[in-house]
């Protein structure tokens, strides 16, 4: 095994709740005590050292959507830019995340070719047609924790009630991402001045907060614990840390990119900013801001959707949403902290232990975390060739940003 030193290097340890300057050798993605003979050494001034991260919210595309990305595409560039461990919503194409035994496989495979963790929510429902509740048992012994229905709809609020009540006696978690159909009908954006302008259909707010709502009322009937995905709504927000005060046990995550990027992006019909939920407005990225610095939003994820260059190239309403994250993810969390948003540390715990913890795996995370080493000075302009992912649709095409990972450290 190679050992490597890293001399001066400040680690922000969110397993231990460190942050100090110090030499330290790392030997198979693990820290161990010094030692006399090491293969190489690195001058770490003015580096990080943190802990391999935790996404609560990815899509790689594979099986199915290999024109987009596939796990050993994907897995490279997530691994490449310090995640190892990677939560996928269980939409893929054709949907298998109903079926355990096809969940191992693909677990399998996302280690051999991608060289990470993949964990699969399961299927809240049958093929998530909404009507009948899937084999959750079965989904359990498969390996999944957790259970979503992912953005397809629900036929009635009965159903959502009989999977809740099913979750809950196997102490699955349920994953929302909460949208009411028939209050975002066909939108693509949100609903503001911008999108009027350029008439596109629209995504109030009032989607979101009224689908939180009606949840909620619903955990709190069946005492399921849940967890609420991918918030855009500074009311959101609001709805969480009352359901948190209430006790209910309840988590929530929210993107990076909507931590910085606005509707302001969707101006031109600019495809690439076309993401669901949609860029939100600027009070409401404050508030999110502010959400996840309070601890009511646990955890920030990056929502990386892969897409290949034709899927973006049709009139805005017809392209299809999302936003290629996992190689810009680390330099807007660096961007979060020059912001003073954050200290290093709180934001090393929003990406690492704290989603751990949200995910049911805190001790599995700490058994396989390796190390990430960071340059949060080092200066680069996001282009195709940058761009590790198969991917390369993200607004932030051009831009020069400052944080990168130089190295990340793992046993798998």
């Amino acid at each position: 095994m190679t050992i490597v030193k890293i001399e001066n290097v400040r680690v922000l340890d969110s397993i231990q709740k460190t942050d100090q300057v110090r030499t330290v050798y790392v030997e198979n993605g693990k820290l161990i005590a010094a030692v006399a003979q090491v293969d190489e050494t690195i001058n770490g001034q003015g580096q990080w050292l943190m802990p391999t991260m935790v996404d609560l919210c990815a899509r790689l595309r594979e099986p199915g959507q290999q024109q987009h990305g596939t796990l050993k595409s994907e897995g490279k560039a997530a691994r490449a830019n310090g995640i190892l461990h990677v939560i996928t919503p269980p939409d893929s194409k054709p949907i298998v995340q109903d079926n355990g035994a096809l969940i191992h496989g693909l677990i399998e495979k996302a280690q051999l070719d991608g060289g990470i963790y993949l964990h699969i929510i399961g299927a809240q429902t049958q093929g998530l047609n909404g009507k009948q509740p899937a084999n959750m048992a079965g989904l359990k012994k498969g390996g999944c924790t957790a259970v979503s229905n992912a953005n397809a709809a629900f036929e009635n609020d009965d159903v959502v009630i009989r999977t809740l009540e099913y979750a809950a006696g196997l102490d699955l978690t349920v994953v929302f991402y909460a949208e009411e159909p028939q209050l975002a009908k066909d939108g693509c954006v949100h609903e503001g001045f911008i999108a009027s302008r350029q008439g596109l259909p629209m995504i109030p707010a009032l989607a979101e907060t009224v689908a939180i709502a009606k949840y909620l009322l619903m955990i709190e009937a069946t005492g399921v614990k849940a967890h609420f995905g991918l918030l855009s709504c500074g009311a959101s927000v609001e709805l969480i840390r009352a359901a948190k005060a209430k006790g209910l046990p309840v988590t929530a995550d929210v993107a990076m990119h909507q931590l910085h990027l606005t509707e302001q992006l969707i101006d031109g019909f600019n495809s690439l900013a076309h993401v669901r939920p949609p860029l939100r407005s600027e009070q409401d990225k404050d508030l999110l801001r502010l959400g996840v610095k309070q601890g009511v939003i646990d955890a920030i994820c990056t929502h990386h959707e892969p897409l290949s260059s034709s899927a973006k190239m049709a009139p805005f309403a017809e392209t299809l949403s999302g936003i290629s994250a996992f190689d810009t993810y680390v330099a807007l969390g660096v961007q979060l902290i020059a912001e003073g948003v954050f200290e290093p540390l709180e934001w090393v715990e929003k990406v690492t232990s704290i989603p751990a913890q949200v995910a049911n795996m805190t001790e599995r995370w700490q058994q396989e975390a390796g190390w990430v080493l960071i340059d949060p000075a080092c200066q680069w302009t996001v282009s195709k060739e940058t761009i590790l992912s198969q991917g390369k649709n993200t607004p932030l095409i051009g831009q020069q940003l400052t944080g990168k990972v130089v190295m990340t450290f793992a046993q798998c």
